[in-house]
C-alpha cells in the first residue's frame, strides 16, 4: 500500500503544527490489544517504512539517534521463535513463553543504544521508549492492533543476541503487530487528579520538604 503520510520536511523548512481533533481522540482511546490477539494481516513493506518513519520522529535530546529497529516477520521470525523455544527449555520457561512473539504476524524490536557524551544516559533510554510510543499509536491509526511489551527473552542476553543486539545495547521493547479480531476492553486507568501536584511557588514547596536547595 502507498504512503499516505506527506513528504518529509526539508531540514529547515516550517513544520505545519495545525489542531487535529482526530489525533486527540485517538490518543484518548488508546488501547493496546493482547499479543495473542494479533493475527494476519500485518502492515505491508510500504507501512512498515511509514511506521519506522514516524518512530524515528521522537523528541531525541541531542539529535544522537541513540536507537534502531529490528524488523522481525516471516520466516526468519518463525526461525527465531524455533531458536527461543530451545533456549526457554533450558531456562525454564512454560509452555506458553513465546507466544507473543509467535502469534503476530510483525514484531519490531526497538534497540536501545546509548551514545557516550554530555547527554544523560536516561534522557536517551527514555527517547528509545517514546520511539515505541509513536509505533504503538501509528499502528492504531493505520487500524492495526499493537503491544509494546518485552518479556523473559528481552533480557537474556543469548536470546537478544539472536537478533542482533550487541554488548552496551538494550532492548526498549517488542512493538507486535497485527490485526486484532475485535475491540480491546477498557482496563482500568489511574486517577489522574490523584496523581497531579500543581505548583503553588518554590518556597511552599521547601517547607513541605519536597524539594531541597
Amino acid at each position: 500500500m502507498p504512503s499516505s503520510l506527506p513528504p518529509a520536511p526539508e531540514f529547515g523548512a516550517p513544520v505545519p503544527q495545525a489542531a487535529s481533533a482526530e489525533t486527540l481522540e485517538r490518543l484518548a482511546l488508546r488501547r493496546s490489544v493482547s499479543a495473542a490477539m494479533l493475527t494476519a494481516p500485518g502492515p505491508d513493506d510500504d507501512q512498515i517504512a511509514d511506521l519506522l518513519r514516524i518512530g524515528a520522529r521522537a523528541p531525541d535530546h541531542g539529535k544522537l539517534n541513540p536507537w534502531r529497529f529490528v524488523v522481525i516477520r516471516g520466516e526468519a521470525k518463525a526461525a527465531l521463535v524455533q531458536r527461543l523455544q530451545a533456549l526457554a527449555r533450558v531456562r525454564g520457561e512454560g509452555e506458553g513463553a513465546l507466544m507473543k512473539l509467535a502469534v503476530p504476524p510483525l514484531a519490531i524490536a526497538v534497540v536501545s543504544c546509548r551514545v557516550p557524551g554530555k547527554i544523560p544516559e536516561w534522557e536517551q533510554v527514555l527517547s528509545a521508549g517514546a520511539v515505541c510510543t509513536l509505533l504503538l499509536v501509528s499502528a492504531g491509526a493505520m487500524g492495526f492492533g499493537a503491544n509494546w511489551i518485552t518479556d523473559w527473552y528481552g533480557y537474556d542476553r543469548e536470546a537478544l543476541a539472536l537478533i542482533g543486539v550487541g554488548e552496551g545495547e538494550s532492548l526498549a521493547g517488542f512493538v507486535y503487530i497485527g490485526t486484532s479480531g475485535e475491540a480491546p476492553q477498557e482496563r482500568v486507568r489511574p486517577d489522574v487528579a490523584a496523581l497531579v501536584t500543581d505548583l503553588i511557588s518554590v518556597d511552599f514547596q521547601i517547607k513541605l520538604g519536597k524539594l531541597t536547595t
